[in-house]
């Protein structure tokens, strides 16, 4: 297990260079200038050349990505004052600190992923088993036609004709705001109730496919045959046997889909106009913003990462057949 955990931290750090070198020299590709725009219409040469200096791009492109990427492990100095690590440098835009601003959006991240996940998760996972245990029923035709249906919308689509529908006409709820939970948790409920009813409805119907097909597979193993031979009950074999291995692709799934979300989910967050790291993403690109896109690419990335290693490790303690290598 240890072996496997430092070569995944290993590959894991591979990877986190190699998408902040794409991202950054990409980043000179785009036409506009951040220098320009931050010096405005009349701006004279001289003024451009101490604003390039204060940005920390009058420098070549290899030498600004080397200080960028020290600066994230030893901290770096800029005309704003001193950055400790871990430095991403300061916004293009309004000159506060990278690191800063994903940590003041970062709970809103965390509030709608969590929330989401565990309503599609029970919803989801509960269909999919009542499907699979119900299979050729009218519950098993229900629940597969639902999960069909739902999970061709999307977010952007579903979104507002929830808010429309329980806002705007009926008036049960409040529009989506972010409220933090230690301040007001009847609030931070309430602002995030529509987010996580629009994230289940699409999560939902993925997730209760996937564990009927699942389910309905591992039902069919050898084991589970072998253990109902033996005269086990069917609700015995149904939870200890054919539950247990059909949570392997479940569990992958999920483990992408959870790091996706914390790492910033952009098209809800933008579509219910709450300040999470997606909607700061966003922001960044439309303002070239290349410390603040560089941060929550960095940041984004390392979850995404950090879950797929969780899975990998999890699946030695979820099924015995898996061995890590």
């Amino acid at each position: 297990m240890l072996r496997f955990l430092v070569r995944r931290t290993l590959g894991a750090m591979v990877i986190l260079l190699i998408i902040s070198a794409v991202t950054f020299f990409l980043f000179y590709a785009v036409p506009r200038d951040p220098a320009m725009l931050a010096c405005g219409k009349n701006c004279t040469p001289d003024a451009l050349e101490v604003i390039r200096k204060n940005m920390g791009i009058d420098e070549p492109i290899p030498m600004q990505y080397w200080h960028f990427m020290i600066g994230i492990v030893a901290g770096r100095d800029f005309a704003q004052g001193a950055c400790p690590a871990p430095c991403f440098g300061y916004s293009f835009a309004n000159s506060d600190p990278v690191w800063n601003t994903i940590l003041d959006r970062f709970p809103t991240t965390v509030s709608l992923t969590v929330g989401g996940a565990v309503v599609f998760l029970i919803i989801g996972l509960g269909a999919g088993m009542i499907a699979a245990w119900k299979r050729g029923t009218l519950a098993d035709k229900v629940f597969s036609t639902a999960s069909l249906v739902l999970s061709s919308m999307q977010i952007y689509f579903v979104g507002p004709l929830v808010m429309a529908l329980l806002v705007f006409n009926l008036g049960l709820l409040d529009q989506p705001a972010y409220v933090p939970l230690t301040e007001d948790p009847a609030g931070w409920f309430m602002g995030l109730l529509i987010p996580w009813m629009v994230i289940q409805i699409i999560f939902t119907a993925n997730y209760t496919r996937l564990a009927r097909s699942s389910m309905i597979e591992q039902l069919a193993e050898d084991h589970v045959r072998t253990a109902r031979a033996k005269g086990m009950s069917g609700k015995f074999v149904f939870f200890r046997y054919a539950w247990r291995g059909s949570l392997i692709p479940i569990v992958t799934i999920f483990g992408v889909d959870l790091g996706s979300l914390l790492g910033g989910a952009m098209i809800t967050e933008w579509t219910f106009s709450l300040p999470g790291l997606g909607k700061l993403a966003v922001e960044s690109v439309e303002n070239t913003d290349l410390p603040m896109v560089m941060g929550v690419m960095l940041f984004s990335a390392t979850f995404i990462i950090l879950f797929n290693v969780i899975v990998d490790a999890a699946y030695a303690f979820i099924d015995p057949r898996v061995r890590l290598a």
